[in-house]
């Protein structure tokens, strides 16, 4: 295993990396837990307003801290919402723009001078583990979560080998750990599905990351559980129609649904499960008001469990338009709830716009450290703290998304919304998300001021990438 000592000094940028305080101060540092879905939509959640689907763990979160209805993910896919979140830097910027396909392993990887927030974190004095799907670096690539800041890494190194939620390996940094479930392999990752279905990924993501609380308890942490649930594994959704892989239907085993439907909603309450026993783990350790813990997802809700799973079945997107690979609300917009007892208020909801890449500036905050100036993120301390009023805001959010067709889309001071569809012919809808927030009626013919600010921040926002060119058809979804 190889790290890369030499990035700090060949990086002038990284000069600005100060920790603020040792001794005293460093005790007052929170540990930080970032725990994220996959594929869960924005009403996957009883506190988002889902009424099939139990989740009372989550709620009880949000009844303890912190519920934001406006909050975005770095992408509609997974690759760049993860990029988004490591760099602090949105799609226009960041190195990772798309789930790469065609264009190579290189476009979707995380490169040496790329300045992470784990590495951030790592230099400030924490403790950083990485548990479950990474998709941002093969083994022997710069973008290998040990090369990018994370002293522990247990998981998925390739988000095609993620589908697979009883795989017969994954990764302990770069050593393979073989698992007791067989392959029928699709594919040369490690894709495929099992027959013998023993030992569930998600379940020894929740082991291991309990496991890591214990062990470093007595100094900061960062823990980023990345869960794979509720992806499809896609390639059995193909090979058999039913992606939905879970250990068992648990509560609702004896639904009148389809077996992909019942699965769904048995992976995201077994998620739920598990967040409430790390949850109690903290209360045990008695770290609970030590500790920081916010819960998100990547993207919006997927149609990927076979033909007989509809996200429209449980509402996932909760009344937005849109899904997975779409950059209207329901791809992008997604749950966030704060939970950090004794300073963020209990029970409150921010409607505060924000998105991923906010994250970063808001942990380095808190562990006295400076961000690098590159990057597109404001601190969410304050709202977090109590403080709505000392919060600063963005002039617009902005995402750009390459599968498909070239497309991109600004949400200006939290209300106006602008998608340009159309890979080399782009086309203009605006939608005004406070009184239209299923983006049912475009408002361009009518707002031609607004149409064209929006317009002016996609052209002056995008920089060229040479894997992820402006053009039609950059990508595979």
């Amino acid at each position: 295993m190889r790290s890369k000592p030499l990035k700090f000094r060949l990086v002038p940028l990284l000069f600005l990396f100060l920790a603020a305080a040792a001794g005293a101060a460093q005790t007052r540092m929170p540990n930080v837990i970032f725990i994220l879905a996959d594929d869960l939509g924005y009403g996957d959640l009883g506190s988002y307003g889902q009424r099939t689907i139990a989740t009372p763990h989550l709620d009880r979160m949000a009844a303890e801290g912190m519920r934001f209805s406006q909050f975005y993910a770095g992408s509609t896919v997974c690759a760049p919402s993860r990029s988004v979140l490591m760099t602090g830097q949105h799609t226009g910027h960041t190195t990772v723009r798309g789930n790469a396909g065609a264009n190579g392993p290189a476009a979707q990887t995380l490169r040496d001078e790329d300045v992470t927030l784990a590495e951030v974190l790592r230099l400030a004095g924490y403790r950083t583990s990485l548990v479950g799907k990474w998709g941002l670096g093969e083994a022997d690539s710069a973008g290998a979560p040990w090369r990018q800041g994370f002293d522990e890494f247990f998981g998925f190194l390739n988000q095609t080998h993620a589908h697979n939620h009883f795989p017969d390996h994954l990764w302990r940094n770069d050593q393979r750990v073989v698992l007791k479930n067989d392959l029928v392999p699709i594919g040369s990752t490690g894709a495929g599905y099992a027959t013998h279905r023993i030992e569930y990924a998600n379940d020894l993501f929740f082991a291991e990351s309990e496991a890591f609380l214990e062990k470093n308890r007595a100094s900061p942490f960062f823990l980023f559980l990345s869960l794979t649930v509720p992806h499809a594994n896609n390639e059995r959704s193909r090979a058999l129609g039913d992606g939905q892989e879970v250990p068992d239907y648990g509560r609702y085993a004896k639904e009148k649904w389809p077996d992909a439907v019942k699965g769904q909603a048995a992976m995201i309450t077994r998620m739920d499960a598990g967040i409430g026993r790390l949850l109690g783990r903290l209360r045990e350790l008695g770290i609970d008001e030590k500790t920081l813990v916010i819960f998100s997802s990547d993207n919006g809700p997927h149609r990927e469990g076979g033909p007989d799973y509809d996200p429209a079945f449980f509402n996932a997107g909760g009344g937005l338009r849109g899904i997975k690979r779409d950059l209207t609300e329901g791809g992008i917009r997604v749950p966030m709830i704060a939970r950090w007892p004794g300073t963020i208020p209990a029970a409150t909801v921010s409607g505060h716009a924000s998105y991923f890449g906010d994250l970063f500036a808001t942990w380095a905050e808190l562990a006295a450290a400076q961000a690098p100036t590159a990057t597109d993120s404001i601190s969410l301390v304050p709202v977090l703290t109590g403080r709505p009023a000392d919060q600063k805001t963005h002039e617009y959010l902005y995402w750009e998304f390459h599968e498909r067709a070239f497309s991109q889309a600004v949400i200006w001071q939290g209300r106006w919304k602008g998608i340009r569809t159309g890979g080399d012919n782009l086309t203009l809808k605006v939608y005004d998300l406070t009184a239209d927030i299923a983006e049912k009626s475009d408002v361009a013919m009518a707002q031609p001021e607004i149409a064209a600010r929006l317009v002016a921040a996609m052209d002056a926002t995008h920089v060229p990438n040479e894997h992820w060119a402006f053009r039609r058809g950059g990508g595979n979804p």
